[in-house]
């Protein structure tokens, strides 16, 4: 059976009365955890959904998140999940592109996909942080509808930094071999492992690694659904973690919590990160402080997302991201797709299992990214003579806030529909904590006004609060390229715009 939800029946099977998922004092077993995905399969099949539709989330890390997931996998439709601070345009757009037939959300926090919801002409059904199977209202048993490997399982919203948002189809072998690789050879969790789920579920690095490999090994994932350095640390203590995955502003606000010595993270042997480079002293400060490894890695939405780690059981190499994991390859190319020089710098390209099928009825963008079966990624690396990977620069745009990706077109956008802006580029700016921040530069119409503070609030209206710049600033004109194009890389950030 290819569908990604056997592996929670499997393990159901196996170990049914050990704790799969916690939020504070709510737990449930994976009996528990499978009943109440039947349930939501069943009422999502009760509401017309189809194998094969599409099904909005739009949920925070809560228990209801995994339970929706896997129920809506049960019922065979591809899940596509939203970052619960989306406003109800984005949402709008993803619902609109994707084709949901409905979209779930937590109560608490529904209203932005409600009325997108209502905009797009589907339902949206509320659920609350622990209630979904209930709340769906759904009765059936344990069955699950037949997918085939190359059948979408997941749709991930990623945007280049020109055009609208792309959704990156995952494949039920691709999350499945994804998972099943960083189960077996990084974390190598057990039913005796607890890992701490404090990556949002709703991005791949949190939903293959937490999540789907947690349920392939058996082990309890226990759930934070805002991050806050001195709460990891006493649910460290509490629940004995003892794999934790972050990004590196989660280790930095660990590691920085004033009062870190008094919580016992003992239990600790593994820590895994991704999402943007580790500053090379907060890795060290961490391992020093808490006395565990951690193992680098990267990914991208479009590669389910694993492709290279520093492996367990080989040399680590801080401020690398190790060599490409099993089932993949990676290679450097230049421009015209050829292989770069050892030592020398290009764009790395990966094949394998975990490659997409493509973006969401978008086959021109797909073959631009895929031309040749290896998928381009957009950003710049060197290789060392032992095969290990280092990250330079990113070709692309994108900016990296504390894990999150801001693109620069999706910011400027909001920055036009001001009436008196006439140009605008947003760019990131270092920073200590967050790695980037966000930062924009305006030029405005003739014989138009507008200040800084107001710019920033008319975007902070429109976009996800991370998105937002925090920078804002007025100048006469951008700099352009020969053909008129703006070049972000060119804009001069202002003394001071820094941290």
């Amino acid at each position: 059976m290819a569908n990604l939800a056997q592996h929670l029946l499997d393990t159901t099977a196996a170990h049914g009365d050990r704790p799969a998922l916690r939020m504070d004092d709510a737990v449930l077993t994976y009996d528990g955890f499978c009943e109440a995905a039947a349930g939501v399969a069943a009422g999502l099949r009760q509401r017309g959904v189809q194998p094969g539709d599409r099904v909005g989330m739009v949920l925070p890390n809560v228990l209801s998140f995994p339970v929706v997931f896997y129920g809506a996998l049960m019922a065979g439709a591809a899940v596509v999940p939203m970052n619960p601070l989306l406003k109800a345009r984005e949402v709008e757009y993803y619902l609109r592109d994707s084709g949901a037939r409905l979209v779930v959300a937590l109560d608490a926090i529904a209203e932005a996909a409600t009325e997108a919801a209502a905009a797009v002409g589907v339902d949206a059904v509320t659920v609350g942080p622990v209630d979904a199977g209930e709340a769906l209202d759904g009765s059936g048993g344990r069955d699950l509808e037949p997918r085939e490997d190359q059948d979408a399982a997941v749709i991930l919203y990623t945007s280049g930094t020109t055009g609208p948002p792309k959704g990156a189809e995952l494949t039920h072998a691709n999350l499945a071999g994804n998972a099943r690789t960083t189960r077996e050879t990084l974390l190598e969790n057990t039913p005796d492992d607890v890992v701490m789920g404090c990556l949002p579920l709703f991005h791949v690095f949190g939903l293959t690694c937490a999540l789907n490999a947690a349920v392939m090994g058996g082990s309890c994932l226990t759930l934070l659904p805002r991050f806050d350095g001195g709460k990891a640390l006493s649910i460290v203590e509490r629940d004995r973690v003892t794999v934790f995955e972050g990004v590196p502003t989660m280790f930095a606000g660990m590691l920085h919590q004033p009062d870190r010595d008094r919580y016992d993270v003992s239990s600790l042997r593994l820590c895994v990160s991704g999402g943007s480079a580790m500053p090379v002293e907060v890795m060290r400060g961490f391992e020093e402080a808490f006395g565990c490894i951690v193992l680098e890695g990267y990914g991208l939405s479009e590669t389910s997302p694993v492709a290279s780690f520093n492996h367990p059981h080989a040399e680590r190499k801080p401020g690398t991201i190790g060599t490409p994991i099993r089932g993949v390859e990676m290679r450097l190319v230049d421009d015209e797709g050829r292989d770069v020089p050892s030592g020398e710098v290009g764009e790395i390209a990966i094949r394998g299992e975990n490659v997409m099928r493509g973006y969401w009825g978008k086959p021109q963008e797909t073959a631009k990214a895929i031309p040749d079966g290896w998928f381009r990624t957009g950003d710049l690396a060197r290789q060392d003579e032992d095969g290990y990977f280092a990250i330079v620069d990113r070709k692309k745009e994108m900016i990296i806030r504390g894990g999150y990706n801001v693109y620069p077109r999706e910011i400027e956008e909001a920055l036009y529909e001001h009436p008196a802006v006439a140009e605008a580029a947003c760019v990131g700016v270092p920073h200590p904590e967050l790695g980037e921040e966000v930062a924009a530069a305006v030029a405005l119409k003739p014989g138009q006004q507008a200040d800084p503070d107001e710019l920033r609030a008319w975007v902070k209206e429109r976009v996800a609060a991370y998105k937002y710049p925090r920078h804002v600033w007025l100048v006469e004109s951008l700099p352009k390229g020969p053909t008129g194009k703006i070049l972000r890389r060119a804009v001069e950030v202002p003394e001071g715009v820094r941290a």
